[in-house]
């Protein structure tokens, strides 16, 4: 109820000015020990049957943010405090960029969606980096969500990437490759296996941390196989299935710019995952995005192959107390189901379907 209240107050503001007020009030109280130790204790689910170690990193539940909540590492002990069991930073570019013109975020509460056009707005990679510094020890693992610059042509777009992981080689618990995001001209163009192979088979020589592909949802399961497999295939430890959507026939009152999140995503997203899932479960990683914003949802995706579940736009609707939420939720339902840990629920759809 507290958070119904703020969050009329919120969306009486413009998308963006909301969100930037909210940051710069969570980063502030943040700093403050005796908060963050409330906000655990009101909202941090701490069970066994939730602990995963996944590429070498320890979550302690499989509910994270996904990128583009916290740009700029500004949110991390916050967000843990909240019950999330991993923070994705970024999308980080190599140089500072101010990002498309405003306005470029817009909610549409009726539907539970966000909308947005933000162009890969980064303070950069040195300022994000010394924010990391600064964090020292992170209390959950910490993605980094790499991007390249607007101004960077197609042909020199590796070397973003490439400089990126240099950069951040000791400061990820995970690299994340976003070519999927809609919102920067001629992205989306390297989402082809050659170009995923090619880097990858470089990103190896740069770090130790594991790389996952992040993939759009605006493409067929076909193509959407053969770019994850044969990103697999190159190196990466993971494929997280779906960034936002440019199909705006999902929500008539759309604007015709940037990418749909949110619960209108929610069925595309998991219709691509699951067609992921049939293919790569037991091959590599899963991590799936786009519409979770309860246990069921989350508990939906954990069958059909996912290892792990991001959200971000449901937090605007449903406040702090969301991870939690889903975590207890997701206890429940392994009760529900005579499950003694995660790991158990995980792809069982995908072998009750392959076993009759």
């Amino acid at each position: 109820m507290a958070y119904s209240a703020l969050r009329s107050a919120l969306f009486s503001l413009d998308a963006e000015r909301a969100h930037d007020w909210s940051t710069r009030v969570l980063a502030q109280a943040q700093k403050s020990a005796l908060l963050r130790r409330a906000w655990a204790r009101r909202w941090r689910v701490k069970d066994a049957r939730l602990e995963q170690e996944i590429f070498g990193c320890r979550f302690r539940n499989p509910v994270g943010i996904a990128a583009g909540f916290d740009k700029n590492a500004t949110l991390v002990p916050a967000l843990a405090a909240f019950g999330f069991g991993s923070v994705e930073i970024g999308t980080v570019t190599p140089r500072p960029q101010p990002g498309n013109p405003r306005p470029r975020l817009w909610r549409h509460p009726s539907e539970r969606s966000v909308q947005n056009c933000l162009g890969f707005n980064s303070l950069g990679m040195e300022e994000v980096a010394a924010r990391l510094d600064v964090l020292g020890q992170a209390p959950v693992p910490v993605g980094v969500n790499l991007g390249k610059n607007k101004a960077t042509p197609r042909d020199r777009a590796a070397e973003d990437y490439e400089t990126l992981l240099s950069r951040f080689a000791a400061k990820a618990s995970y690299f994340v490759i976003n070519v999927s995001s809609p919102n920067t001209p001629g992205l989306r163009d390297l989402q082809s296996p050659d170009f995923l192979a090619s880097l990858l088979a470089t990103a190896r020589s740069l770090t130790k941390a594991p790389i996952l592909v992040k993939i759009a949802p605006d493409m067929s399961d076909g193509e959407a196989i053969e770019l994850a497999g044969t990103s697999v295939d190159a190196g990466a430890a993971g494929i997280i299935a779906t960034n936002t959507t440019t199909d705006y026939a999902l929500l008539p009152q759309a604007r015709p710019v940037g990418g749909l999140s949110g619960a209108v995503l929610r069925e595309r997203s998991f219709a691509l995952f699951k067609a992921l899932g049939r293919e790569l479960f037991g091959r590599t990683e899963l991590i799936s995005v786009g519409g979770v914003d309860t246990a069921d949802e989350a508990y939906r995706r954990i069958r059909a192959g996912a290892s792990l579940v991001q959200l971000y736009s449901a937090l605007i609707y449903e406040g702090p107390a969301l991870a939690g939420r889903i975590n207890r939720g997701l206890v429940e339902l392994l009760d529900r189901d005579g499950l003694t840990h995660l790991g158990q629920a995980r792809g069982a759809d995908l072998e009750r379907g392959r076993h009759g």
